[in-house]
């Protein structure tokens, strides 16, 4: 068991509204406006806390990660190479042959429909390889 969770009987759901609250500034709002699109485009998704305190969401496998930085909230989905993209969301992590990341700066405008699409095409992918 993670020593950290070990400590605390919070939820990883609480953990991720702690973590929103703890920023308290656009990031906070930044994550939790991702969180609610995360949802709205799978609702059966599992909302998990790791790697000392990285708010993760999977469903069949891990879908993405939503880490916070000074300058930037990086939304990495876990196999976002093999995700088709045609409207180019993804800014980050372009080099790799699995990851792919969206990095959103302060005053950034989500195309939030887009966002969804992606979302659903990375929970296809995993439910895909959880059937092979």
């Amino acid at each position: 068991m993670n020593k950290s969770r070990s400590q605390t009987s919070e939820s990883p759901s609480q953990l991720i509204d702690a973590k929103i609250q703890e920023l308290g500034d656009w990031r906070g709002k930044m994550l939790s406006r991702l969180r609610t699109l995360i949802k709205q485009a799978d609702p059966e998704v599992v909302e998990e806390w790791k790697w000392r305190g990285v708010p993760v969401w999977s469903h069949d496998g891990l879908i993405c990660t939503g880490e916070t930085y000074k300058n930037v909230v990086k939304m990495t989905f876990a196999k976002g190479a093999a995700l088709k993209d045609p409207l180019r969301l993804f800014n980050s992590s372009l080099e790799g042959n699995t990851r792919r990341a969206i990095d959103f700066h302060e005053g950034d405008k989500i195309d939030e429909q887009a966002l969804k699409t992606l979302i659903r095409a990375a929970v296809s992918l995993n439910k895909s390889k959880a059937k092979s």
